[in-house]
């Protein structure tokens, strides 16, 4: 960001004042919310499995991996504030209808897979303490359905930020993992790069699961339903840095318990409630109740943001209404989509032998091809001057976002290389 900026926020900070206190705490929320609904099923799945196939090996991803995702998010909740638009307004208004409706199709088939991997999370993991997928998804699914419809917003971001205080599960489940703290600091800040395209699938994974193209819409969209302007921005771009932090906080922990024991002995495992019970003869059943806690907790989480997050993105870019504070006769496009979302997704849980590998596979690849792009209408439109007048990005800024990008489009080259043509990225990166 400009000097101008800087210079403001280090003056507004040099004292703790009450009056600060107290205005921080009142915009508290998107940062936090947005960046801690990201370690979801899916994301949860991802960290787990990649330290129980590499331990500590992966750790150093978290280190650049913060860097970007606090840059990515930090921009897009700055948009919403000096613009008071979310990001789908933007992108129909300065790309046009045609290229925000192919976009919109993209993320809603993607965000579909992702919905639909938060149900199989909580299915999973309530299995594990004995209640059957038939009870679980459909109650959680009228929970979530309930408390998006009914509540206000306020209401649901209370929520929300209650449910991001049960992540501590996880810090929990590692250090009771017994870890030996010495190895693990050192494998976080040395990098492990080799040319085995299973770990570079590896690190893709766990790129593409922090940095989400939903993340971005949300937040925006959030940060301008809750009223924040340019003038509180500086309180909401603490409130980003933190809920970053805190999300690769509780990924890092969430790897270190599997690397820790999982790993060790050598155990094979291909979902996070296999990891769940995994722990229960290695650490002991309260670890692997934590961890499954912890799932069930992120897999409801995400079954009401990612649903949300595409309602919200979808009436934007197509200029319809939307918003919580809202109701079905204010905004039907919006609660509709919502609804719609929810009935399909746990519903294909309970069909038997559904291919939901297969779903959550392609709308992983969906993920990772569309992500590039985002990120790319993101730079073009903190740019722009008329847009966001002395709020546009910085050198710094610009240089970490272009880095972004341009690392995201390489590994989404690779990833589609490896999907499409199973072995020959090795082959190539053997040549």
């Amino acid at each position: 960001m400009s000097n101008a900026i800087s210079s403001k926020l280090l003056r507004q900070f040099k004292s703790l004042s009450p009056k600060n206190v107290m205005l921080f705490l009142a915009i508290l929320g998107p940062g936090i919310i947005t960046a801690n609904v990201d370690n979801d099923a899916g994301g949860i799945t991802t960290y787990s499995l990649a330290a129980a196939e590499y331990g500590n090996a992966v750790l150093w991803m978290m280190i650049p991996t913060t860097v970007a995702l606090v840059v990515v998010q930090e921009m897009c909740a700055r948009m919403g504030a000096v613009t008071g638009k979310g990001l789908s307004d933007l992108i129909r208004e300065s790309f046009g209808v045609k290229i925000t409706f192919y976009t919109m199709i993209a993320l809603l088939l993607t965000n579909m897979g992702n919905s639909i991997s938060e149900f199989a999370g909580i299915a999973a993991s309530l299995e594990i303490f004995g209640i059957s997928k038939y009870i679980s998804v459909p109650v959680s699914a009228l929970l979530v359905w309930l408390l998006i419809v009914k509540g206000s917003y306020k209401t649901v971001e209370k929520v929300f930020l209650v449910a991001c205080l049960v992540y501590l599960a996880y810090p929990i489940a590692a250090f009771m993992a017994g870890p030996k703290w010495g190895v693990v600091l050192k494998a976080t800040v040395t990098p492990n790069l080799n040319t085995d395209s299973a770990y570079l699938m590896t690190l893709i994974g766990i790129v593409g699961t922090t940095i989400a193209p939903w993340m971005q819409f949300y937040q925006q969209s959030a940060v301008v339903e809750k009223g924040i302007t340019a003038e509180q921005y500086n309180f909401c771009r603490l409130d980003v840095i933190i809920g970053c932090i805190l999300a690769i906080v509780v990924a890092f922990f969430i790897m270190v318990a599997c690397a820790s024991t999982i790993h060790v002995q050598g155990l094979k495992i291909e979902t996070a409630a296999d990891a769940a019970h995994a722990l229960k003869p290695l650490v002991g059943e309260y670890a692997s109740s934590l961890f499954a806690f912890g799932l069930f907790n992120a897999s409801l989480f995400g079954a009401c943001i990612l649903p949300l997050s595409t309602a919200f993105y979808i009436c934007e870019g197509m200029g319809w209404e939307s918003g919580v504070d809202k109701d079905f006769e204010q905004a039907p496009q919006f609660f509709w989509l919502f609804t719609a979302i929810i009935i399909i997704s746990g519903a294909l849980i309970l069909i038997p032998n559904a291919p939901l590998i297969l779903i959550m596979f392609i709308s992983q690849v969906i993920n990772g091809a569309v992500l590039p792009f985002v990120l790319l209408f993101m730079i073009k439109l903190i740019n722009d001057k008329k847009l966001m007048g002395t709020y546009v990005n910085g050198p710094i800024f610009n240089i970490i976002a272009w880095l972004t990008v341009i690392i995201m489009i390489i590994l989404t080259i690779v990833m589609t290389i490896d999907f499409a043509f199973p072995g020959l990225s090795k082959r190539l990166l053997a040549f």
